[in-house]
């Protein structure tokens, strides 16, 4: 069987990428774009820093920003309408995985309107058409959801997320420049970070993980192991390392998948509009703990990425409890809070742990789980 494996068409990555996406506008000859940011990045001037690009070179845009954290199907559907209004011919997307993700299904839908629904468009959906163009500016080192060909949306009404998959919708272009990361606030550069950490183990140890996936996931989990902290002390070289590996994580889960961390966090997010990252943070050292008997030796791996001594050499159990510790210590040290007391409610827990079961993350998971083992992974970070 082929391994397929999709990658952006162009990407630029340091201190001042960002700069060049005038000329990659106009060489693409976009006369106008639809710059689609949330309104917090815009209220702090971190839109500007692109918006001011495209007015300084004379680029024809139009703002939109009805966007969420959690975004949902009313978010698509109104960016939609919102598109067709403006004769633009392109997305400028800037943020974080909400601004991306709603992009993600606005450029599908207008391309592919029979899926104007969006919920149609849950798992892998049979688009024809590439998407409108997206050139992708992240602001948040985590998502990696310029490089990916998922997106999650979600369902208001039935309390929901659900993850899309189509390499339609991948961006042309991702600029991944740490200054527009620099703003980040100390508590969502961990919880985002994190995320980017998830992506690269769940990836790493998924069903479907082969050799040029390892590649890029044990590189990221180094990268993180040994940048982190120093990222969310707001420090120049951690930003940019930070840039750096959630994009080299991206690369990896988005041709792989992810596992049963991320199904259970998607319905955290539904249920109780827990942020992405800081749910999956939250669940990663339980999860992995689950999993590490399904995982053969790549625990050492993981350990040795951490600088844990004698990672090759301790017995493979040790090795095991290791790699979970030093994951654990981590998420401590910037400030994640590896408990879901207060959070979960027990009268949701059955709903979480069948809605989880049937996310389409779960069949990557590297050990089988049930409706009822996801709710005891629940019950476990609940006491």
């Amino acid at each position: 069987m082929a391994n397929r494996f999709v990658l952006n068409e162009t990407s630029y990555h340091g201190a001042g990428a960002v700069k060049e996406i005038v000329p990659e506008i106009q060489n693409r000859g976009f006369k106008k774009v639809f710059v689609a940011s949330d309104p917090d990045l815009i209220k702090f001037g971190v839109t500007a820093k692109v918006t001011d690009l495209l007015e300084g070179a004379g680029i024809a845009y139009e703002v939109y920003s009805d966007i969420v954290p959690n975004p949902t199907i009313e978010n698509v559907q109104n960016g939609v309408k919102a598109f067709k209004e403006s004769g633009a011919e392109a997305i400028v997307a800037i943020g974080g995985g909400s601004s991306m993700d709603t992009s993600k299904a606005i450029g599908i839908i207008i391309t592919n309107p029979e899926f104007e629904d969006v919920r149609s468009l849950e798992g892998v959906a049979p688009t024809k058409k590439p998407c409108v163009p997206i050139l992708a500016v992240p602001t948040t080192a985590g998502t990696a959801a310029e490089v990916t060909i998922n997106y999650v949306i979600t369902d208001v009404e039935k309390k929901r997320k659900f993850v899309c998959v189509d390499p339609h919708d991948i961006p042309v272009v991702a600029f991944v420049d740490p200054e527009m990361m620099s703003s980040m606030p100390a508590g969502l550069t961990a919880a985002t970070g994190m995320d980017a950490l998830t992506h690269a183990i769940e990836g790493y140890i998924t069903a479907g993980a082969w050799e040029l996936s390892d590649m890029f996931h044990i590189k990221a989990i180094q990268i993180i192991a040994k940048n982190l902290r120093s990222a969310v002390a707001n420090e120049p070289a951690g930003r940019e390392a930070m840039a750096l590996a959630q994009y080299v994580a991206g690369m990896g889960f988005s041709n792989v998948g992810l596992g049963v961390d991320h199904s259970m966090a998607h319905t955290l997010s539904a249920y109780y509009n827990m942020p992405h990252g800081k749910a999956c943070a939250t669940l990663l050292p339980t999860v992995m703990e689950f999993n590490a008997d399904a995982t053969g030796e790549k625990y050492r791996d993981i350990a040795a990425a951490f600088d844990v001594e004698g990672a090759y050499t301790m017995p493979l159990e040790d090795a095991r409890k290791a790699a979970v510790a030093a994951v654990k210590k981590l998420g401590e040290d910037v400030g994640i809070v590896m408990s879901l007391k207060g959070v979960v409610k027990d009268e949701d827990i059955d709903q979480l742990a069948a809605d989880a079961f049937k996310d389409a993350c779960t069949p990557g998971n590297p050990k089988p789980v049930s409706p009822e083992i996801i709710k005891e992974l629940y019950l476990s970070l609940m006491k």
